[in-house]
């Protein structure tokens, strides 16, 4: 029973900066891969960004490559998801997600969910 708690959401202009937070209890943290994923109204969720245990490999969906970077301490439970260059298109909910599976892409493979942290980006 995995919890996964999402914050740092918030308003921002386009052009700025935020950085998500995710923290999870208990000592699982460091065997669980991690993944962001969004979803905006009206979209399916999609996959953001991922990182494996280590945090070494990581993975970014092409709209956020050279944008977003995902990392992670495991001494912390913590894995936090650095957005710059934000733009309109990036609203959403954001929520972080774990598997006990080698990171993917695909968000049927994470088992473990947060609630979502709302990131909204105005013009």
């Amino acid at each position: 029973q995995v919890q996964l708690v999402e914050s740092g959401g918030r308003l921002v202009q386009a052009g700025g900066s935020l950085r998500l937070s995710c923290a999870a209890s208990g000592r699982s943290f460091s065997s669980l891969s991690m993944g962001w994923f969004r979803q905006a109204p009206g979209k399916e969720r999609e996959f953001v960004a991922a990182t494996g245990l280590s945090g070494r490999s990581t993975s970014y969906a092409d709209s956020a490559k050279g944008r977003f970077t995902i990392s992670r301490d495991n001494a912390k439970n913590s894995v936090w998801l650095q957005m710059n260059s934000l733009n309109p298109e990036d609203t959403a909910i954001y929520s972080c997600a774990g598997s006990r599976s080698p990171f993917s892409i695909d968000a049927g493979l994470y088992a473990y969910w947060g609630q979502g942290t709302r990131v909204t980006v105005s013009s």
